[in-house]
């Protein structure tokens, strides 16, 4: 096991904000069990550091769960809900299993590679806003082709409907930047 010390050096703690947070998830949990929190912990490691779970990253989570690093790579690793790069501020994840793909999906998936200049899925675009990843069902069969964007899912997908999108995601990162 790597010990705390070792783990603290490599990766920044969570602030005492989120490590409160971490905490009272782990406490939901039996002693013993609370590498059941994995999934949530993961969700609060990837917001806290920058969107993307670095190796350091998982083993100061394998340490605050007291589990083993490789433990948390597995986990990582099968869900294509973490990022394991960095990404950009925007990251487009369309649905390329059957159903979506009877109805377009793969256009959808180019029209988006073209559009943003980019060669290939899992690429971030030049200007670092938007990546592109796949994803396995989404759960909107009857909606495709669709994307999920954060917790937002876009339906019923034309390349117009991407146009208006990507403006749109680049109006609201202008108008937040704005703000600041």
């Amino acid at each position: 096991m790597i010990s705390t010390q070792e783990i603290q050096a490599k990766r920044p703690p969570f602030s005492a904000e989120k490590l409160e947070e971490v905490q009272g998830v782990i406490k939901q949990f039996p002693e013993g069990r609370q590498k059941s929190a994995i999934l949530r912990v993961l969700h609060i490691a990837e917001e806290e550091f920058g969107g993307w779970l670095s190796p350091e990253t998982m083993d100061y989570v394998a340490g605050l769960l007291d589990i083993q690093p490789i433990e948390v790579y597995e986990v990582a690793t099968f869900y294509t809900m973490f990022n394991l790069e960095p990404t950009g501020k925007f990251v487009f994840e369309v649905c390329r299993t059957g159903p979506c793909m009877l109805v377009g999906s793969d256009n959808i998936i180019e029209y988006i590679k073209k559009k943003l200049g980019i060669s290939k899925v899992g690429e971030t675009s030049a200007d670092g806003m938007f990546t592109l990843k796949t994803a396995e069902c989404l759960g909107a069969c009857g909606y495709g082709p669709m994307l999920q964007c954060g917790k937002t899912y876009h339906e019923h997908l034309t390349p117009e409907k991407v146009d208006a999108l990507i403006e749109e995601y680049r109006a609201k990162y202008s108008s937040t930047n704005s703000q600041n």
